[in-house]
């Protein structure tokens, strides 16, 4: 079911409506009539407490047990978000700071989390950014002995990525023969992706053109799948600031921050929700219930794909907060932050 538009409520009802939305977002806290007549609702309380009561049939506003006063819904803070919503822009230094971490040098997984950990700290919520895995351009390889039967693969890309995987070695495989192998495929492979050494490697091999004795030869063959195992296809994703998660009202409310922390570590569910916003270009807003992954936790994902130069999606860039998060002020911040890493990553 949608949510209702704005235009059927009543002046009175968006503008008493807007107060408890308001004071809820900065307080996390329930919402009085009381409180409502001071902000300069010139209704009495009778009639405040008609409408809020109207308003709580339409399913806007609930009244926790503990309390007489009102808090906005899922579905509320929906229809606040979609139809009343003021957007406040990033200020000039909170740009300069996410722009500043995102152009850093060094391997794009350093430049995404130095990013990430920004929007983290001026957003107050966990910062979360999801790209798919680059393939690495290689530099050099080599191979450590670990075991008689394991050698340790190093590759080095070219930006300073470093991967380490293990290879279960030929019988007879000898230290020369590591460091004969090392040197073949550095001085071979060198300045190509994982995908095209795997290419160039396999017709030298069928052609009989690897200068490499019959140990060395085994390693290489055996280390093709290995190497290029699903090497561009897992996703990286980055998530800093979960300690933001929780502050003083979360505090009241233990088990939920405890749930929100459990989701948090669950990487691959994280990773689909992501993977859900990289269609369109508009930044996706899950509130609350309205996404079953955080339906126990009460929790709100902003999320905005990026584009590279060729249009393509290069990755997804978000926040994770309690509902009540600042949806002015933050919702833009991520825009901004997904038009910065397309720039600087495109």
């Amino acid at each position: 079911m949608g949510t209702l538009p704005i235009t059927e409520l009543t002046d009175r009802a968006r503008d008493i409506f807007r107060v408890v939305v308001d004071s809820y977002l900065a307080s996390g806290q329930p919402v009085g009539s009381k409180t409502i007549a001071l902000s300069g609702i010139n209704l009495s309380p009778a009639s405040i407490r008609n409408v809020l009561q109207e308003l709580e049939e339409r399913g806007l506003l609930a009244a926790p047990h503990t309390s007489a006063g009102r808090m906005p819904t899922d579905t509320g803070l929906r229809l606040f978000v979609d139809g009343m919503m003021h957007a406040m822009e990033p200020s000039v230094e909170e740009r300069a700071a996410i722009e500043a971490r995102a152009a850093r040098s060094g391997p794009v997984e350093e430049a995404l989390a130095a990013t990430t950990a920004v929007l983290s700290g001026l957003s107050a919520c966990a910062g979360l950014v999801m790209v798919p895995k680059r393939e690495m351009i290689l530099r050099s390889i080599g191979f450590i002995p670990l075991a008689p039967s394991q050698a340790l693969a190093v590759l080095v890309a070219e930006d300073g990525a470093v991967e380490n995987r293990v290879l279960q070695l030929p019988p007879g495989m000898t230290g020369s023969a590591l460091i004969e192998a090392g040197n073949y495929l550095s001085a071979t492979l060198a300045g190509l992706t994982l995908g095209q050494a795997r290419e160039r490697l396999e017709r030298e091999l069928a052609a009989g053109q690897a200068a490499l004795d019959g140990a060395a030869r085994a390693l290489v063959e055996q280390g093709l799948a290995v190497w290029t195992e699903d090497g561009d296809r897992r996703p990286i994703l980055i998530v800093r600031g979960q300690g933001r998660l929780i502050d003083a009202a979360a505090a009241a409310d233990l088990e939920r921050v405890r749930d929100l922390l459990d989701d948090l570590e669950g990487k691959q569910e994280i990773a689909r929700l992501l993977d859900s916003a990289r269609a369109g270009d508009s930044t996706r807003i899950f509130i609350g219930a309205e996404n079953k992954l955080f339906a126990l936790s009460g929790s709100s994902v902003i999320a905005r794909p990026f584009r590279g130069l060729d249009g393509q999606v290069v990755g997804v860039v978000g926040v994770i907060g309690p509902t009540r998060l600042n949806y002015a002020r933050v919702v833009p911040m991520v825009d901004f932050t997904a038009a910065t890493l397309a720039r600087v990553m495109g």
